[in-house]
Order: structure tokens, then sequence, then C-alpha cells
């Protein structure tokens, strides 16, 4: 699904109003540590722990923690509609980390981090570096710490520094970032605090039915002959990376899959962290059933991979046009449309006639059993062994000039968006008369021809070449006001860990973008001598920067929402390749110093603005205190059936109650009360309503759904709120309901 897509807008009649309307959802191993000297020196700054003479190669480390933004009244993040504004929680959005570090050399080491967020982001990771450097001097930096998503469309937003993904969350979130970042470096630090000796291995399955190509027309443009080597339209490989101590139990684990965290619809408004997330608790809870989430050892990773062209919703995109003769229909395949409109064409997922819940549920175990393929295979996997390197430089992608493989120059392009964008996709359908594949060179709907000069800077001349032949819509690469609307400048990484490599991506590549970029990273890499014909490369993004998308020139010329979408032109993938590229020596064993890099990308948090109110007053309301239940559960239930309770509430933005929850289903073993349930589960619900903004009342819906399993015994629901009162004080309170039995 994009990043940001748009649909459903109001047409205004004054220019600012326009403005945010027409972009209103446009966003839509192998050995252990060499033998230490007989006076059995440690080594230094790897980690907690000193290690004894041994053999391994690698020091492995593992964390987690949470990463949940406000989980009401603000704008979610991905399909970029100011309708969907969050009014509760489903399940916590988490960072996983994962450390390793060449164990005969500790300060060689990488960090991968995989955040149940929409995309990486340059200020968020320019925090995450800072604080990890000052924390650790000499061992994290900027060149080793890459910082990916799950691209799951249900999380907090507002957090990105450019202004175009800020202006549906009405500007820059703080507390959505500040959220990100500690949660992230909080991982980092337990991932390091772990680090142990280690092996690492790496294998691969086949998950079939997780994903669809939701732009086959435009897969179709690329040659017959390169995609005759394939049998899908669209990369079914999971690879995984498994982490294990020295006597081979199993510690966690990093996979690449590409399938869109668009499973929850953009209808949607309880924070959650999509299929990936989802599956990343499913595999942790399996392992480690009874430890509360985020309180687990064994971190599971569900990592993205050229996800651009992706789709969840594997049923295919049908018309949901009531009383139209289409209703019912496959969408029309070229511009995905139900009568010529794009409003009604959306993709099913696999349980879409039960919820989009439940097709979450289904892609996220496909992705879980598919790991666990891959883990129970144990030591029969290959051994990744070698040296651990990494290299990161930026690079300004406007008018990048770089030669092509037949000699001749091509460039880059400033961002900008086309018509095909404004289209959206099957995923988050866009709206107006906007739709996908119309590269025409005709001027489009006169009225948008007028209207987007009043949003972004009419094209000049050699803009509009630049991007042929995308018609440009939105000409952001020269909007910077109030700030810059896009990045210029992405960041370029690499992670080698023996014959591992990771390609870290600023943006979302499609299917046949990601096959040429591991094919030639891959040549690249071994007659360079720096990995042998064991090499295994994956993808990993949208990483570190938010760069859009990355479709092949062929996709490009049929402007499907992913050609639209690719911010720099028609030869990003090309420029992207030649820089990999030239950047692959780094990664060998040679000391070559640091490699040429473009500026960093501007620091815009001094110039950030925000629309948003703070919370100015709670008010139980008369005669109530807060926590005060006001609908109560039943004496007696089942499996499968719900318990529901509501309460006098607050408002959550008082305390986002990081590494905690807002709710807890306690269970009764004798005469003491324990924790069985909390928010990180995906069988509770906390919902929160404003009741009156200007008495500042509300209420809080507190849901558990009985898992089949459950204990027979004596439950009850527990809410955790903090009020707040006219002085700026927050005071915590809790609110219990009734006990229950569960049979």
């Amino acid at each position: 699904m994009p990043a940001l897509d748009p649909g459903g807008l109001q047409l205004p009649f004054d220019l600012w109003s326009l403005s945010h309307s027409i972009l209103d959802r446009m966003y839509s191993g192998l050995l252990y540590l060499t033998a230490f000297l007989a006076s059995a020196s440690v080594f230094p700054g790897y980690g907690g722990a000193s290690i004894n003479a041994a053999n391994a190669q690698y020091l492995l480390g593992l964390g987690i923690a949470d990463v949940t933004g406000p989980v009401v009244e603000t704008n979610m993040m991905g399909y970029a509609s100011l309708a969907q504004t969050d009014t509760g929680l489903h399940l916590r959005q988490r960072a996983r980390a994962w450390i390793v570090a060449d164990a005969s050399n500790p300060s060689d080491r990488v960090v991968y981090i995989n955040a149940d967020i929409a995309m990486g982001d340059s200020g968020v990771r320019r925090s995450i570096v800072n604080a990890l450097s000052a924390h650790y001097p000499g061992l994290y930096s900027a060149s080793n710490i890459a910082l990916g998503s799950t691209h799951q469309h249900s999380g907090v937003g507002g957090y990105l520094e450019n202004l175009l993904p800020q202006l549906t969350a009405l500007g820059y979130v703080k507390e959505a970032a500040e959220a990100i970042v500690n949660g992230t470096v909080l991982a980092v630090q337990r991932a390091h605090d772990s680090l142990a000796p280690g092996v690492l291995r790496v294998g691969n399955t086949s998950v079939v039915d997780g994903n669809r190509n939701r732009s086959p027309t435009a897969y179709l443009a690329n040659p017959a002959s390169e995609r005759a080597q394939y049998e899908y339209d669209q990369d079914k490989t999971l690879s995984l990376l498994r982490f294990e101590d020295t006597s081979g139990n199993a510690r966690g684990f990093l996979s690449f899959y590409a399938v869109h965290g668009t499973s929850l619809y953009e209808n949607n408004t309880l924070v959650s962290s999509d299929n990936k997330g989802m599956a990343a608790h499913l595999y942790e809870y399996m392992v480690e059933p009874d430890s509360l989430p985020g309180n687990n050892t064994f971190v599971a990773g569900f990592t993205q991979s050229n996800v651009g062209d992706t789709s969840p919703n594997t049923l295919g995109a049908y018309c949901e046009s009531p009383g139209q003769p289409w209703d019912g229909m496959a969408c029309e395949s070229e511009h995905s449309t139900c009568g010529n409109a794009t409003q009604d064409c959306h993709g099913r997922g696999p349980g879409f006639r039960i919820s989009d819940f439940e097709s979450n549920r289904i892609i996220a175990q496909l992705q879980v059993d598919g790991a666990k393929t891959v883990m129970d295979q144990g030591a029969n996997l290959a051994q990744v062994a070698g040296s651990v390197k990494s290299v990161h430089v930026y690079l300004n992608m406007s008018y990048h000039s770089f030669t092509l493989a037949n000699g001749s120059t091509a460039q880059t392009c400033p961002p900008a968006l086309g018509y095909g964008f404004a289209g959206g996709t099957t995923d988050g359908p866009g709206a107006f008369d906007f739709v996908q594949g119309d590269n025409s060179s005709q001027p489009q709907n006169p009225f948008w021809e007028i209207v987007k000069g009043a949003v972004t800077p009419y094209p000049p001349p050699e803009q509009v070449a630049c991007h042929y032949p995308k018609p440009i819509l939105l000409d952001t690469g020269y909007a910077n006001t109030p700030y810059p609307w896009s990045p210029h400048i992405v960041d370029i990484q690499m992670l080698k860990v023996g014959n591992f490599v990771i390609l870290v991506m600023p943006g979302e590549l499609t299917t046949m973008s990601g096959r040429r970029m591991r094919d030639a990273l891959r040549a690249k890499l071994i007659s360079s001598g720096v990995v042998g014909d064991d090499a295994y490369v994956v993808i990993a993004g949208p990483a570190n920067t938010y760069g859009h998308y990355v479709a092949t020139r062929e996709e490009y010329s049929v402007q499907r929402y992913e050609g639209a979408s690719t911010l720099f032109g028609p030869f990003t993938l090309e420029a992207y390749i030649d820089k990999y590229s030239s950047l692959v020596p780094y990664l060998g064993d040679q000391d070559l110093g640091e490699p040429p890099s473009d500026d960093a990308p501007p620091d815009l948090s001094g110039q950030a603005i925000s629309l948003r109110t703070g919370v100015i007053l709670d008010n139980a309301g008369l005669g109530r205190s807060f926590g005060d239940v006001l609908k109560d559960v039943g004496s007696a239930y089942s499996a499968g059936q719900t318990v529901f309770a509501q309460f006098v509430g607050a408002n959550p933005r008082n305390n986002l109650r990081l590494e905690e929850t807002f709710l807890t289903v306690d269970q009764l073993t004798g005469s003491e009360w324990s924790t069985y349930r909390t928010d990180s589960h995906p069988s509770t619900i906390y919902q929160w309503e404003r009741t009156s903004t200007i008495l500042g009342t509300s209420t809080v819906n507190v849901s558990w759904t009985i898992e089949d399993g459950t204990p027979a015994g004596t439950y009850r629901l527990k809410y955790y709120g903090d009020a707040k009162s006219l002085t700026d004080t927050i005071t915590p309170f809790t609110g219990v309901s009734s006990n229950f039995t569960v049979s």
C-alpha cells in the first residue's frame, strides 16, 4: 500500500482548505571467539558479560521495546486520511533490534532495527544515532545503525520530518517521534546488554499465499524475457537469518518478506501493527507463552523487502458499489476503477467476509508458518561466516548525474508526484477523477491544472522534462514553505555479516526493481571478491529516509501508483544500483577509510509546526470519579465470547504508558490477582471517546475476546488511566470491573 494514499475528500472552495483537502489521504555462525590470550583477557565494550576462551566468531544481541505514540486524537500514518484519527489501541507498536559484532574485533558491528512504523525517517534516525553514539562512544554511528520499518498503515503518524507526510496529521507530532526514538534506543540498549557469543544461520522458504501484485498491468510492461525468469509477478521468498547461542538454542531471527502492511483498512482507527507486527507477536508468544508481550527474550523479526507493488489483499480487487451494475465485479484492471472512478475499488483480504482483523491474522500466520519452516531446520541451515562491515553515505537525488551500464549519462530529478499518485491503489483508493495508469502528456482535468499551482509551485520546464513521461501533479521538490515538503537527500546503506548482505533502501522497490537491485549488487559483491558464490543478498525497506517508490523504467512509463510515486524520476532505480555498487569495495576487508558523501539532510526539527491542541483538562463529571464503572461485565462467559466494561475515563495522551498498559485482564489464583492479558494482546481492545469537549469528560471501553484454551476461573477487567487538572497536574487512577467467571 502506498505510504501516502489519497481518497474520500470534500471539495472546498477556499485555497487553504482546498490545498489541505487535496492532500488529505493522498499519501495515501560458523566459529566462536578466537582464543583469548593466556592472561584470560576479555573483549571490552561489547555488552554486559565477559567471554572466556572460545571459538565464536560473532557476538549476538537482541532487544525489544515499546514505541507506541498517542493512541487517540492523532492522525494515523499510511493512508494519510484526515478521517483516520486514532480512537484507541488494538496492538502496541514495538521496535526490535539485532546486533551482530565480530568477536575478534567487537567494534566491527552492525545494528538492524525493525520498528512497527510506516517507514524510516531522517529526523528520527538522526536522533537515534545521536543518542546511541553518545551512550556508546565509538561503537554505534550513522554507518552501522539501520532504521527499518514493517511499513504498517495502522500506527501513529506525524513523526516524519518533511511537510508532505505531516499535512494530514496537522503538522509534526512530537510525542509520536519521541516515543519511536526513545523506544528504539531502549531496544538497542537491551540488545547491547544481551550480547553473547553465538552462531548465525541462513535459509529461506516460499510463502505463496501471503501476497499479491496490486499493479499487474505495470509489471507486464517489463520485458517478457525478464518476466519469464520468474514464476510469479510477486516475490514469494521469505529469507531468514537465525540467531542462536553456542549450544544451538534459538534466540530469535530476522526475516525478510514483501507484503504491504495494509491488512487493516483505512476505516480502522485502532492503533495496531498490521500483519508483520502481528506475526512477530504470534511467533514470540508461541515460543514464550508465559511471557507478557514486550517482556520476551526471544525476538522475532518480520521486516519488509521489495514491498512496492505488493498487497496482502490476496483475493483481488472488487467493486463495492451497491445499486450499480458493476457491484461485486472485479475492478477494471488497467486503471483499477469501478464505473470509471477509483473510489469503490477495494482489495479483499483472505478473511474479508469476517473482518480485516481476521485477514490480518491470516497473513500474519502465513509468515509465522514460513519462518517456523526455516527455523525448524536448525543446524541443517547453512552457517554464516566472515567479517562484519557496514557502509553509509548521503546522496542528493536532485539532478544527480551518473553513468548507465551502456555508457550513457542519466540523471535523477528533484522530487515530484504524478497524477497516478492521487489515484491511490486498490489497498486505498483515491478520490475525485484521479486514476492510476494515465501518463497522458495532455493536460489533465483543467481544474486540477489550475489548483495544483496553489498547492505546490508549477514545475519549471527542466523538471517536466526530467520526470517525463510522468505528468506532475505535486512539484514537492520546489515546495519549501514553511519547510521542505519532500526529502532531496537520502541514506544509502549496506550491512554485511559474512556472506549475508542487507541492502538498506530509502524507499519502496517494486517486485522487479527489487530483483534487478539484488541481482546487480550480488554480482558486484562476488566479482569484487567481497563475498563468495554463496552470497546471500536481501532488500530491507523503506528504511532510514522515506523516498517514496522505486519502479522500473518500464513500470514508470505506465504511471500506475508506484510509477507516479517514484519521487526522483524514471532513472531512480538505476541511480540506486549505481551508487550502491560504487560502495561495494567498502565492505571488503581492506580499510578504505570513509567513502565520499553528499551533505547530510538539514535538521528540520527547529522549524516543525504543529496545529494539534494539547490536552487541557479531564473531568470525571458531576457525581462521578475517574475509573467509575459505567457499564459492568456480566457474570459468566466462555471461549469466543467478548467481555466488555465501560469506565469514566481520561485522555490517554496524558501518559502514553510506554512499557506499560492501559488495561489488564486479571486472573484470580487463590487469593491473589495476576495479570493474564494486557493491551499488547490482540484479544483485547482499548477504546476512548470524548463525550464533551467543553467539560473535558470522556469514557473508556475495555473489551476482551476470550481465546480458546483460556483456563477456567475468575477474572476481572482493569483500566489504567491518567487525568489532567487545570493546573497541569497529572494523576494516575484505576478502574476495576466486577468479577466474572470463564468456563
